[in-house]
């Protein structure tokens, strides 16, 4: 079975966003990762080479491919800011609709600015979305 292509690293997070070239997704980038570290109460750990993520949980699906995956996380992109792990909750549809501008994909949540959004909301957020990823239990059993 083929391992994920994105997994934790020695990279220093807090280096990582120190480093990103835009100056407003750098001073976002480092807000979440204190907001993130303070909601969650886990240590930052890059993912790859873009990923800041808090946590981690495993899953298993019934063609036997299984692995581990952040909790909750962020990645500062040019075009958004990608946030993970905030839209399972079955609560976050609600909260969603008060947080001001975004879009969703599948997995991901993309805000422009942290300046645009109700930082209150987005709290709780990272809180039901760490405790989701968490204490779900992510295995399929085999057909």
């Amino acid at each position: 079975m083929a391992e994920n292509k994105t997994q934790p690293t020695d990279i220093d997070p807090a280096a990582f966003v120190e480093g990103v070239p835009n100056a407003s997704r750098r001073r976002d980038g480092l807000a979440l990762l204190a907001l993130m570290q303070e909601v969650t109460g886990a240590p930052p750990v890059m993912w790859g080479p873009s990923m800041v993520g808090f946590g981690r949980y495993s899953y298993r699906y019934a063609s036997g491919r299984e692995g581990d995956a952040l909790a909750v996380g962020f990645s500062p992109r040019s075009s958004a800011l990608v946030l993970y792990g905030l839209t399972d909750a079955p609560e976050a549809a609600g909260l969603l609709e008060r947080l001001g501008p975004h879009r969703t994909s599948v997995a991901c949540l993309y805000v422009s600015s942290l300046a645009k959004v109700d930082l209150g909301v987005l709290e709780e957020l990272i809180r039901i979305g760490y405790t989701h990823m968490t204490t779900t239990d992510f295995t399929v059993p085999p057909a």
